[in-house]
């Protein structure tokens, strides 16, 4: 049986950044999702929290994927960032960027009324990240930052075997 090396304290410290690119495709929207979740795994969140992590990713791609690149295909970049137990996520793309941010986060707002588009994207990405900004200019794109305070366990540490999960070997 092989043994993984414990991390000090200092490695746990610094900043790590994840970087994903990929076409706006709807059917990478489940892509982004799996990868941010895998990268957000190494926090030992709890079910709750990358369920939420997830929905949130979701919703923004979809968005990316339907409303900045309404007519054509480009490029949506996926930037996760973890600074000890802060998960950030920046879903970005170089579309037709938002005209009125504050009109398009108001719930059941949605600029396409003529399809099945709820206009609970932005709702959904507030109700499960403790934090998200939304920063967009008409033809140059929109970035969607989200935060997520990931939680401690209650013995102050989120080592799976130390939170009753299984240790690998």
């Amino acid at each position: 049986m092989v043994k993984e090396k414990k991390e000090d304290k200092e490695t746990r410290k610094q900043k790590e950044k994840m970087l994903l690119q990929f076409e706006s495709y709807s059917w990478n929207e489940s892509f982004a999702r799996v990868t941010v979740a895998a990268y957000l795994a190494r926090l030992d969140p709890t079910v709750e929290e990358m369920e939420d992590v997830k929905t949130a990713v979701s919703e923004a791609v979809t968005n990316a994927v339907v409303h900045g690149y309404e007519d054509c295909v480009g490029k949506i970049t996926v930037e996760a960032e973890i600074d000890e137990m802060l998960f950030t996520v920046k879903i970005h793309d170089d579309g037709c960027g938002i005209v009125d941010i504050k009109k398009a986060m108001e719930p059941l707002y949605t600029g396409k009324p003529q399809s099945e588009r709820s206009g609970m994207g932005f709702s959904f990405m507030e109700a499960f990240m403790d934090e998200v900004k939304v920063e967009s200019m008409p033809g140059k794109g929109t970035t969607v930052i989200m935060k997520k305070k990931i939680r401690r366990s209650l013995n102050g540490s989120n080592d799976p075997v130390n939170r009753g999960g299984t240790q690998r070997g």
